[in-house]
């Protein structure tokens, strides 16, 4: 009975239906060996042999594997069909080579989709491992461990704060900075447009915009202030108008291609707000029920058999008329497609989303996506009419024009469209019927309501007498920040990264602190502005879009086999080793001296009074510089240390210098001063003396805005930690106070958590009594209620999501795993969770506890004979393990290559 290995239990599950009782399919849970986050692990010396090691966790997937082969002659090696499934199956053959010495075959089967066609027709065509998709898949590894763990120490020592940096990784943070540098430097410019309200003979109304004066085509910026809108409005209500022409002209649209892996993310993320590791996450499983192909892949091409079944969808869906005479052939442009995989799309083009068996939201979302857009790309285009009106004065001084289109037939519309970053379409509206030669009436009052809504705040305008002809002011805006989407986008058009690679990179450039995500915007932190700028002052090169993209063709050229990968590893070694000894001899100083100018712009913002934004603003003599902290991270501070001890964080939110360095009042003789210091805006009372070196400072909480503090708010703050009263117990004083984790009452060495900091200033004695009680059950911290059950975990008790200190989690007997940062409680669902437990326990390198462990333990004890009865059973046993436990590490794991070798 052969023995087929995949990665994940849930694909081991879908694929053994297919199989039937012939075959024991087992699962390895992604990768069995990884290069230990260690020295050494890849030699440069050595020829750049590489020490691999089998991860704790994977031992016992190993070994039933093992089990399973005792008494079995093949095993067939199933993992996905890219670089890393290729990596999977060659890691696993060398962990199994001991197992494999009796004469056993091996082979390698891959399929696209999880189908029974699918499956059965690759197990009738078993190959070999693809050498030259190993060696890629060690070039990459060897060359992200050689930047990770050469280049990450040299950013611990000389930029204090720093966590990592990645071959990929620092190149995507670099275009999420230079967005961001761009957006500060930007001048808006100001401009001015005109448009009239309009009516045909028969009264029907339409808008029209200016677009010549003075016999003269205008362009954008021909209106420069309102002076000049004035004279433009004036222009066109002085005039009688009449229509000069009207033109329409047909007009089509094409569908879009079907999704492969980054149009998915950026398609998910625009209509799902699903973030790109959600996507895949989602994708995986979706793939893994067998509904969907492959979803990392590069390719838009559809098979021939699913693009007819696609034809034959949308006749009985829609119709012939909604299918081209020919099916359409996509292809992508790319210089190197990943394996020439086919697109994404459903593996059954008649299963709807109404009638796909799918009970998670995020999964069935998604699957509809998958589905509408794999059958627009067969559809026939839509046909459209556009219509252009042109208006003019008897005099030809003024002219607008009015345009506008009708929907002839909706073609590949009628199922899906495509989502925008930026929405912008002047050509939908649909306008009356005008005759050439007909007037142009102007609306007495048609513009009103606009120029209303925009003095409501939207922004200046000016209108005619009649209120029939509006101005309108306008700035042009600075290009927008990367969302997601548009990040995989620029990275797929600058040739860096890969389909598995994308959301494994956006994720940990927000995981190690360097970006953040607001309102699914990235926005640099100041340490990920700092990493860049030292980056891309002392290791130019690796931080360059054309070196990495072009480092990424020599990876696929290896994985063609037309490159050595060693000698790729080689060249790249000889200069990389070069660059990482020109900064040994670096000195703290003068990296920051370097970083000081390169970022001086944010550092050191424009003061409204024009003076020099380098002067320290308290002693008016230090100049302000970047210091380091001995604690790690960096600050600006005053030369005139410690005469001046002047400091404040790197930037404040919205780039302006930091709100601080002000009066707030008096009291009792001592003046009460708002801060801005390294670790945030604080309250002071007094100045530092002689005899009293630090004057009683506090700390501003967060959730309170620095810019609305007064004198009372910060005596509160200096008050602190505030006396409630004795314990009606024993008599010891119960205070209230704020800490580094939040607002607490206390009684002797017991700290309970306030929910509000404001409640520090104003809890009783009954509620701090209360408070202290909930935290102590019998000695221990009382359980809080639980934000979602979602069900019991298959080896007993309950799972549940909780509220942490460091925000929602799910919990199970003794496990708790963090929720990622873009799943909310509400969403997650069991599956998810187990998978998140599963993966804690891994990391952990800890057994998730079993409630039935003890019992099978004894048995075990008492009939000895019975627990080591054949190996044949065994192996089955081994294979019904694997498939009972999906929720022990996550399906969609391959971590044993971190794409970014981290470490």
């Amino acid at each position: 009975m052969p023995v087929v290995v995949v990665e994940s239990p849930a694909k081991a599950k879908t694929i053994n239906k297919y199989l039937g009782d012939d075959y024991t399919v087992l699962a390895s849970f992604g990768h069995v060996r990884d290069l230990p986050p260690k020295d050494g692990s890849v030699d440069p010396e050595a020829d750049f042999d590489m020490k691999w090691e089998v991860a704790s966790d994977s031992k016992k997937h190993l070994k039933a594997i093992r089990d399973a082969l005792s008494g079995d002659d093949a095993l067939i090696l199933a993992t996905d069909p890219d670089r890393e499934g290729e990596a999977i199956s060659w890691h696993l053959l060398e962990a199994l080579a001991p197992a494999l010495k009796k004469g056993k075959s091996v082979s390698r089967v891959t399929f696209n989709a999880i189908t029974k066609t699918a499956v059965t027709e690759a197990m009738a065509r078993p190959r070999e491992i693809d050498r030259d998709l190993v060696d890629a898949y060690l070039a990459r590894r060897a060359l992200d461990y050689l930047v990770g763990f050469n280049l990450s120490p040299v950013l611990w020592r000389k930029l204090p704060g720093a966590k990592s940096a990645g071959r990929v990784q620092s190149v995507t943070l670099r275009l999420i900075v230079e967005r961001e540098m761009e957006i500060e430097a930007f001048n808006p410019r100001e401009y001015w447009s005109v448009k009239a309200r309009l009516a045909t003979p028969s009264g029907e109304e339409y808008e029209a915009s200016l677009v010549s004066l003075t016999g003269r085509k205008l362009e954008r910026y021909d209106l420069p202030d309102e002076t000049q809108a004035r004279l433009a409005v004036a222009a066109i209500a002085s005039r009688d108008l009449s229509v000069s022409s009207v033109t329409a002209k047909p007009a089509s649209r094409n569908p879009w291609p079907p999704f492969m892996t980054s149009t998915l993310q950026q398609e998910a993320s625009r209509k799902l707000g699903m973030g790109a590791r959600a996507c895949m996450s989602t994708a995986q499983r979706l793939y893994e029920a067998g509904l969907i192909t492959y979803m990392r892949t590069d390719g838009i091409d559809m098979a021939p058999e699913a693009v007819m079944a696609a034809r034959d969808a949308i006749k009985a869906r829609f119709g012939e008329k909604y299918i081209p005479k020919s099916p359409r052939m996509w292809k992508n442009k790319a210089k190197n497609a990943q394996e020439a995989h086919e697109c994404i799309r459903p593996t059954d083009m008649n299963l709807s989303p109404d009638r796909a068996r799918i009970t998670d939201k995020d999964q069935r979302a998604l699957y509809d996506l998958i589905w509408k857009r794999s059958l627009a790309s067969q559809m026939e285009s839509a046909r459209m009419e556009r219509t252009t009106v042109e208006i003019g004065s008897q005099d030809g001084q003024v002219g607008l024009r009015a345009t506008g289109q009708v929907m002839l037939f909706d073609g590949f519309l009628a199922i899906y469209d495509q989502g925008r970053d930026d929405d912008d379409d002047e050509d939908g509206a649909r306008l009356p019927q005008i005759t050439e030669g007909e007037t142009a009436r102007k609306v007495a009052g048609g513009m009103r309501a606009e120029a209303a809504r925009l003095a409501e705040g939207e922004g200046a305008a000016q209108q005619d007498d009649a209120g029939a002809v509006l101005a309108r002011q306008h700035f042009t805006q600075p290009p927008p920040r990367y969302t997601e989407a548009t990040l995989v986008k620029k990275m797929e058009e600058l040739g860096i990264g890969r389909p598995s690679t994308y959301a494994s990179i956006v994720t940990t450039i927000q995981d190690r602190e360097y970006v953040r995500k607001d309102k699914n915007r990235l926005i640099p932190e100041d340490k990920g502005r700092l990493v860049t700028a030292f980056l891309t002052r002392y290791f130019p090169r690796y931080v360059s879009y054309d070196f990495t993209a072009n480092m990424e063709s020599e990876l696929d050229d290896i994985s063609s086999g037309g490159r050595e990968y060693r000698e790729v590893l080689r060249r790249f070694w000889r200069d990389f080793s070069a660059a990482l000894d020109g900064t040994s001899d670096l000195r703290i100083g003068e990296v920051l001296e370097s970083i000081n100018d390169a970022l001086a712009d944010h550092l050191y913002p424009p003061r409204e009074d024009g003076s020099d934004p380098r002067i320290c603003p308290q002693c008016g003599a230090g100049r302000l510089s970047l210091k380091t902290a001995r604690s790690g991270g960096a600050f600006i501070g005053c030369g005139n240390y410690p005469e001046c001890r002047y400091t404040r964080a790197l930037s404040a939110p919205g780039g302006e210098e930091p709100a601080g360095d002000r009066i707030l009042g008096e009291d009792a003789g001592d003046q009460i001063s708002l801060r801005s210091g390294r670790f945030g805006p604080y309250v002071q009372r007094g100045e530092a003396t002689e005899e009293q070196p630090k004057p009683p400072r506090a700390s501003v909480p967060k959730p309170w805005d620095p810019a609305t503090l007064d004198l009372a708010r910060a005596l509160d703050l200096l008050s602190l930690p505030r006396e409630i009263g004795p314990h009606p117990e024993d008599g010891e004083m119960i205070e209230a106070g704020i800490g580094r984790y939040g607002p607490f009452v206390k009684h002797g060495k017991k700290y309970a958590n306030l929910p509000d900091v404001d409640e520090v200033f104003t809890v009783g004695m009954n509620r701090a009594v209360e408070v202290l009680a909930a935290k102590q059950v019998r000695g221990r911290a009382a359980p809080a209620a639980p934000l979602r059950e979602l069900g019991d975990h298959p080896d007993g008790g309950p799972v549940a999501v909780m509220n942490g200190r460091y925000g929602p989690y799910v919990k199970w007997e003794k496990i708790n795993a963090t929720l990622p940062r873009d799943l909310a409680p509400e969403d997650i669902t069991l599956e998810r969770a187990l998978e998140l437990i599963a993966a804690k326990a891994a990391k952990g390198g800890k057994k998730a506890p079993a409630k039935k462990a003890a019992g099978k333990k004894a048995t075990a004890k008492k009939a000895p004979a019975k627990a080591t009865s054949t190996k044949k059973p065994a192996a089955k046993a081994g294979a019904s393990k694997a498939k009972k436990a999906a929720p022990k590490k996550t399906a969609t794991s391959k971590t044993g290559a971190d794409p970014e070798g981290e470490g």
